[in-house]
C-alpha cells in the first residue's frame, strides 16, 4: 500500500516568495502563524534562471563568486510526486487564548490569557476545571533593525528587573480601536503595563532590552552577537519585512557577443597584433575569418588595445546599460522569435508633434524579461536600490541563508512602452531659477530625511528623476483607461544616467497578463496619454493643501514629497520603484501653488 504523501500546509506564488513573503516573513497559514524558513530548508526541486548580467552585479556586490539563481520550488501537481516546498517554523510561540476573564469583562475590558506553547495541552488552553479553549498567535513581537527577531519576555518587559513568582499574564484590551495605548500586559500579581510603553526609549532605557540577536528562520543555534535594542513589532504591520531585491531587463548585449569572438582566437593569435593592420592580416587566415565574421576591424582591434591595457570590459551600471541599448538600434533590436527574451523597435515620432520639443525617441518594447533577485532583508524601515538600479550597500540586510550559494529568484515575461526624453530640454530646465529654488527645497527635505532616520546612507537623486518619477506615474494612471491592464500590473524604470533620460513603463505580473498586447499599443495615441497625464497633475482632490506642500516642512515630515500625495501622484507600491518617494507635480505641471517650476509649462495652458 502507498504511503500518503502530506500535502503542505499554504501556497505561495513564486513571485511573492521574492517579493513579500522570502526568507524570515511572518506568514499567517490557515491555521496557525509561521515564519518562511531560510535557503537550507528550501527543496532543490528548483528552476534555475540563467541572467549573467545580473549575476555579475550580485557578485559584485556581496564580494563572493559562484552565485547562482534559482527559482523558488513548485507544489507538483501530481498527488503522488515527493513533497517539494518550503519549511516554515512556528512563530511566535506565545499564544492568546480564547477565554475572558469575566470579571474583567463587566469592567468593560476584555481580557484574556497569555500562554507559551510549552503550557498548551494539545494545542489548547485548558481551564483549571479541565475546559480546553483555541488559541491564537499573538500579534506582538520584538525585532531589531538587523531584522532579528524574538518573542517578547513578557515577564521582563512587565516587571523590568523585579522578581516575581506568578506564572501568568494576560492581554487586557480597552475599546474597540485596537491602539497601543488601549492594549496592557498584566501579570497576575496585578502589576500593569501599556504596549505603548514599549514604543519608548532607547538604547539602555529600551523597555524590551537588548537584541540577543535571534534568527529563527536560520534553523536552532542561528543567534550572532548584536549591539542594538529590541523595539515592539506588529507581526502583520507593513514594517515587518522589506525585501532587498536587485532587478535588472534582459537586453542583448552586442560588446558580450564580440568579447567572445576574440577570446576564440586572442591567445594564439591576436595578442601579438601591434595595429589594424595587424588585425587585417590576420583576418585572412580562415579560422580567424571565420571566428570574427561580422565585426568591423575597427571593433576588433579595439577590444585588442583593451585587453592590451589589461582593462576589463566597462563596468557599467544596471539602468545605464539598459537605456544604452535601448536608445542603440534606429529600427529594431533583439530577437522578434515567439521565444526570444527582448524585442524592441523604435516608432517615428512626428515632427509636427506637441511634445516633439521634449520627446526625441519612442520605443515599443513587443517583448522583454525583467528578472529580480532577492539579497537579503531588512525590518523597520525599507531599502531600494539607488536611482541607477544598483543594490544599495550602506545597510545591514538580515541573511536568507547561513551560507547563500544561490539566491531565489523569478523571471516575469512582459511588454512595455519607453519614452527617452531630450537631455538639453531636461538641462534647460534644471538651470531655471525656479527650478533650482524647489531643488533647494528637495536637498534640505532630504537631508531632514536622513537625520530623522539616523543615517547618512545614500544621496539625492536629482530633480531630473523626481521630474520623471512623477510623470511615469501621472502616466500609469492615464494609459491604465485604455491598455486594458489594471495599475498594479505596470511597473516603472526611471532613467536618468548623465544627460540620458527616459521612462520605461512596462508589465510585470510572471502570468499571462503581462503579454496582452496593450502596453504597446500605448505607443500609437501616446500624445493623447502624456496630455492626459499632465491634466491629472495639474489639480488633485486635495489642492490646495496637496500643492502647497514642500518637501523641507518640517512639521509634516514627508521630506520626498513635493505636491504628491493618495489623491494624485501615489499610486500601488509594487508599480513602484522607490515605494512612492520622490515625487511632485509641481516638476511637470503647473499648480495652484506653483506655477514656474514644470517642465511641460508649455502645454498646461
Amino acid at each position: 500500500m502507498t504511503a500518503r504523501v502530506k500535502r503542505p500546509h499554504a501556497q505561495i506564488r513564486q513571485s511573492q516568495l521574492v517579493t513579500s513573503f522570502g526568507p524570515g516573513a511572518m506568514v499567517d497559514l490557515p491555521s496557525n502563524a509561521a515564519l518562511i524558513g531560510g535557503l537550507e530548508f528550501w527543496t532543490e526541486d528548483r528552476k534555475p534562471i540563467y541572467e549573467d548580467r545580473l549575476v555579475a552585479k550580485l557578485e559584485a556586490a556581496l564580494g563572493r563568486a559562484g552565485i547562482q539563481l534559482f527559482a523558488p520550488p513548485v507544489d507538483p501537481d501530481d498527488p503522488s510526486a515527493p513533497v517539494s516546498g518550503i519549511w516554515a517554523w512556528e512563530f511566535p510561540e506565545w499564544f492568546l487564548a480564547q477565554y475572558e476573564d469575566e470579571s474583567r469583562a463587566r469592567e468593560g475590558i476584555r481580557s484574556r490569557p497569555l500562554i507559551p506553547a510549552a503550557y498548551l495541552v494539545k494545542g489548547k488552553y485548558e481551564t483549571r476545571d479541565r475546559k480546553k479553549h483555541a488559541v491564537v498567535p499573538v500579534r506582538f513581537v520584538q525585532a531589531c533593525v538587523n531584522g532579528h527577531l524574538s518573542d517578547i519576555d513578557w515577564r521582563g518587559f512587565i516587571h523590568g528587573a523585579e522578581a516575581c513568582g506568578a506564572r501568568g499574564f494576560w492581554l487586557d484590551e480597552r475599546g474597540t480601536g485596537g491602539e497601543l495605548v488601549d492594549v496592557l500586559a498584566r501579570c497576575d500579581c496585578r502589576k500593569v503595563k501599556s504596549l505603548a510603553d514599549a514604543t519608548l526609549g532607547s538604547g539602555r532605557d529600551a523597555p524590551l532590552g537588548w537584541c540577543k540577536g535571534e534568527r529563527p528562520w536560520l534553523g536552532k543555534g542561528a543567534a550572532e552577537g548584536c549591539d542594538q535594542w529590541n523595539r515592539l513589532l506588529v507581526r502583520s504591520a507593513s514594517n515587518a519585512y522589506f525585501p532587498q531585491v536587485l532587478s535588472v531587463i534582459s537586453i542583448p548585449d552586442p560588446g558580450a557577443a564580440l568579447r567572445a569572438a576574440v577570446d576564440r582566437v586572442y591567445q594564439d593569435d591576436l595578442q601579438y597584433a601591434e595595429s589594424i593592420e595587424d588585425i587585417r592580416r590576420e583576418r585572412k587566415k580562415q579560422k580567424i575569418h571565420n571566428a570574427l565574421e561580422g565585426f568591423s576591424d575597427e571593433a576588433v582591434w579595439a577590444d585588442v588595445q583593451r585587453r592590451k591595457g589589461g582593462h576589463a570590459p566597462e563596468q557599467r551600471s544596471v539602468k545605464q546599460a539598459e537605456i544604452e541599448m535601448l536608445l542603440a538600434s534606429p529600427a529594431a533590436l533583439g530577437d522578434a522569435r515567439p521565444e526570444g527574451i527582448f524585442h524592441a523597435r523604435t516608432v517615428t515620432l512626428d515632427p509636427a508633434s506637441r511634445f516633439a520639443a521634449h520627446l526625441d525617441r519612442l520605443v515599443r518594447v513587443d517583448r522583454l524579461r525583467e528578472v529580480t533577485a532577492q539579497v537579503g532583508f531588512t525590518r523597520f524601515e525599507s531599502v531600494s536600490p539607488d536611482p541607477q538600479g544598483e543594490l544599495n550597500l550602506e545597510v545591514r540586510r538580515a541573511p536568507l541563508a547561513r551560507e547563500a550559494t544561490w539566491l531565489p529568484a523569478v523571471e516575469n515575461r512582459g511588454e512595455g512602452v519607453f519614452l527617452s526624453f531630450r537631455g538639453q530640454a531636461v538641462r534647460a530646465w534644471e538651470k531655471r531659477p525656479a527650478v533650482r529654488a524647489r531643488g533647494d527645497q528637495f536637498i534640505r527635505g532630504f537631508q531632514a530625511w536622513q537625520r530623522n532616520h539616523h543615517t547618512a546612507r545614500g544621496a539625492f537623486a536629482g530633480l531630473p528623476y523626481v521630474m520623471l518619477h512623477t510623470l511615469s506615474h501621472l502616466l500609469i494612471q492615464a494609459v491604465v483607461l485604455d491598455c486594458g491592464y489594471s495599475a498594479s500590473s505596470i511597473r516603472e524604470r526611471i532613467y536618468a544616467v548623465g544627460d540620458r533620460f527616459g521612462v520605461l513603463l512596462h508589465t510585470g505580473t510572471p502570468d499571462a497578463e503581462g503579454t496582452l498586447g496593450g502596453l504597446v499599443q500605448v505607443t500609437r495615441r501616446i500624445e493623447h496619454h502624456l496630455l492626459h497625464a499632465i491634466e491629472l497633475g495639474r489639480l488633485c482632490s486635495n489642492d490646495p493643501v496637496c500643492a502647497q506642500h514642500a518637501p523641507d516642512q518640517i512639521l509634516e515630515e514627508r521630506f520626498l514629497h513635493g505636491a504628491a500625495c493618495h489623491g494624485c501622484a501615489l499610486i500601488a507600491e509594487p508599480s513602484c520603484e522607490r515605494r512612492n518617494e520622490l515625487l511632485d507635480r509641481a516638476l511637470v505641471v503647473p499648480t495652484v501653488d506653483t506655477e514656474d517650476c514644470a517642465f511641460f509649462a508649455d502645454l498646461a495652458a
